[in-house]
């Protein structure tokens, strides 16, 4: 697609390009280094001003800023309100700012540091978000303090579920590159079958629902479709807490060994030849080729579906698991 601007040496709107450099800038009085953009014009080669580009160094100087001084970004204030159900100006007034601070704050102004703390401690932690919300719930209209309280209140009856998933997803992003969403998918449901096989128990709580990209937590997919890939697994990375216990972390890792070499459209076909996906995909509806039909794979057909390959491989130990796996894959390859 052609870029053009208005240039102001050859009174011509004309088509230019862009360069990056190093610059420094003053923001509240400290020189600050950042990545920025030029545009120069493809007649003359003089430097032009477009407002594009303009727009983009200052989100750039004000996001390096914002590193520099722990200060929350717009994403993180925005995954707040998503994750607890509240608007900005009920957030703003709940929080004893004015009504448009957050929305301020989500156009790109930069909070003060007092405001981004309280910010980044109630990214972090629902109980202190929700001490806050029954403290101060005289502020906002009950329509959105009840909206709110319900998140709230799901939010802390599914952290531990939240958190063993995120555990092995940890683990699973440390020990993959370049892993897709789809292939992580797959292989925590792997995870979630071949622990119960060994363990007689599911690591995860959650179910996994049949769709028609296979077994997929819903959860996860949620919150990766929301707030991006890179996002989610960086914060997941990030937080210190998320260790799996060694029984965990041995099934995890011999499922990444034997399963985690296939791309997420293997992972995707060999889920699909097997029973918990398609009986749960023809439960209710018989057109399994019906894209909308996302159902729950109760856990009653993984725990028959393992423990049934695990007599008939002689599955032992979790070297064995490597059999199930091989079969599974000259199948789909015929």
């Amino acid at each position: 697609m052609r870029q053009l601007a208005f240039c102001e040496y050859c009174m011509n709107e004309n088509e230019y390009i862009i360069h990056k450099k190093s610059k420094l800038s003053i923001l509240n009085g400290e020189e600050i280094s950042y990545i920025a953009k030029e545009a120069f014009c493809n007649t003359c080669n003089n430097e032009i001003f477009v407002s594009d580009v303009c727009d983009y160094n200052l989100n750039s100087l004000y996001d390096e800023y914002r590193k520099l001084h722990n200060i929350i970004s717009v994403e993180a204030i925005k995954y707040i309100m998503f994750k607890y159900s509240i608007n900005e100006e009920a957030l703003s007034l709940l929080l004893g700012w004015k009504s448009n601070a957050l929305r301020r704050y989500l156009e790109g102004d930069i909070p003060t540091v007092s405001n981004s703390d309280i910010l980044n401690k109630i990214y972090d932690n629902a109980n202190y978000y929700s001490i806050i919300l029954q403290t101060n719930k005289e502020r906002i209209n009950i329509i959105d303090y009840n909206k709110s309280r319900q998140a709230v209140k799901k939010i802390l009856d599914s952290v531990e579920i939240e958190e063993k998933l995120d555990k092995v997803i940890k683990y699973i992003l440390i020990r993959c590159e370049d892993l897709t969403s789809s292939a992580l998918q797959k292989l925590l449901y792997y995870v979630q079958g071949f622990y119960y096989m060994f363990m007689d128990d599911f690591i995860f709580a959650e179910d996994c629902e049949a769709t028609a990209d296979g077994p997929v937590y819903r959860s996860v997919a949620e919150r990766y479709e929301k707030f991006g890939y890179k996002k989610i697994n960086r914060d997941i990375l990030d937080s210190e807490k998320l260790k799996l216990e060694d029984a965990e972390r041995n099934i995890v890792e011999s499922v990444i060994k034997f399963y985690g070499c296939y791309s997420g459209k293997i992972l995707k076909q060999m889920t699909q030849n097997e029973a918990p996906w398609i009986l749960s995909r023809t439960r209710d509806k018989n057109d399994v080729e019906d894209d909308n039909i996302n159902v729950v794979i109760e856990k009653n057909l993984i725990s028959v579906y393992f423990k049934g390959i695990k007599v008939k491989y002689n599955i032992m130990d979790l070297m064995d698991i490597q059999k199930y796996s091989i079969d599974l894959i000259s199948k789909i390859s015929m």
